[in-house]
């Protein structure tokens, strides 16, 4: 299903190594703008690297990703990339520096934005705490919020993998709403049903290839 809003997503032929090893085998995938499209599997299948191939965190990459029509051949193109794709990290750390949640909020580009989301996610009173302070939990509502942030900037794309992982069901059910009400395409690695279940297509990867669940 195709809404208004969001950049198209399209992979092809795509393989990543993590050394020797053949971690993502020869996926081929389109995502349509706007659309919402669940990643599930077991650990160790595949699916958040495939994810960081995307952004260019993960560097032994064959085949082509293309956003929004646009290749990743340059410097210039890797820097738009990263501004028109949102990303939330699996399990996301505090950092080696002492970075209040307000400057993670503002690092979004659109820092009112980001912290009205914040405070959506009950977590908007925590912003002049360092992140190292802060529960799993609330360290992961701050990051969701950024990610909102992050479209009201301009991102096309919301890439989030497990954003849910260290939240209650109460938590869960609010940042599902959160992430599948963005007027973007997404792609979500999770492994929680209710969020799957918001999604367009679920999709499942095991062994580093790709198939259609739903």
């Amino acid at each position: 299903m195709s809404r208004s809003g969001g950049l198209d997503l399209h992979f092809r032929d795509v393989v990543c190594r993590h050394g020797r090893l053949e971690a993502v085998a020869g996926v081929d995938l389109s995502v349509g703008a706007g659309e919402r499209i669940a990643l599930t599997g077991t650990n160790g299948s595949g699916k958040t690297t495939l994810l960081r191939a995307v952004l260019g965190l993960h560097r032994q990459v064959d085949g082509q990703i293309l956003v929004g029509g646009r290749g990743s051949r340059t410097a210039a193109e890797w820097a738009w990339r990263r501004r028109a794709c949102a990303w939330i990290p699996q399990r996301p750390a505090a950092g080696r520096f002492p970075l209040l949640a307000r400057e993670l909020l503002a690092s979004s580009g659109a820092p009112t934005a980001a912290g009205e989301a914040a405070g959506r996610l009950r977590v908007g009173e925590l912003a002049d705490r360092p992140l190292s302070s802060l529960s799993g939990g609330q360290l992961q509502r701050m990051h969701l919020a950024r990610a909102v942030g992050c479209v009201a900037a301009g991102a096309g794309v919301l890439l989030a993998d497990e954003p849910t992982a260290a939240l209650d069901f109460e938590g869960q059910e609010e940042a599902a709403e959160v992430l599948t009400s963005l007027p973007v395409t997404v792609v979500v690695v999770t492994h929680d049903r209710a969020m799957a279940a918001r999604c367009d297509r679920t999709l499942e990867m095991a062994a580093g290839r790709l198939r259609e669940v739903r």
